[in-house]
């Protein structure tokens, strides 16, 4: 841990997405706390254990499977505030093919929170292309 709140939230992001690559349930629960809420559309979703967020998992792979997903690449991530309990990070992200060709970017907002020493997120909001299968 470097004692910074930005560098430690921006960290435990990457984790988490390095994970939503590999589709690794277990990596990215470990970059989030809960309850965990989330933004999409004008709907908030409410996961208030990890095992309620693990039960959606099978069909958002699928999902995104079928809009031709590869990866997520972070375009560009800034801790737009923060203090030594809460991070507020701003990120663009951009949704690739297995040809790294773009088919979606969007930006979104990530609230990490630091409980019990540990850095994950709690809660994000996301300006999505709806016209992506998944929404998410």
């Amino acid at each position: 841990m470097t004692n910074n709140p930005k560098e430690e939230a921006i960290a435990a992001f990457h984790r988490w997405n390095s994970a939503f690559n590999q589709r690794d349930e277990d990596g990215q629960l470990n970059s989030m706390h809960f309850p965990h809420f989330r933004i999409a559309k004008k709907e908030m979703a409410v996961w208030e254990t990890p095992d309620e967020w693990r039960a959606k998992e099978p069909q958002q792979t699928e999902r995104l499977k079928a809009e031709g997903w590869h990866h997520t690449t972070t375009v560009s991530i800034e801790a737009a505030q923060a203090n030594d309990e809460k991070v507020h990070l701003i990120i663009r992200q951009s949704r690739r093919n297995e040809n790294d060709t773009e088919y979606l970017s969007f930006e979104t907002l990530w609230i990490f929170t630091n409980e019990d020493g540990r850095w994950g997120a709690k809660f994000r909001s996301s300006f999505v292309n709806f016209n992506s299968p998944t929404n998410n």
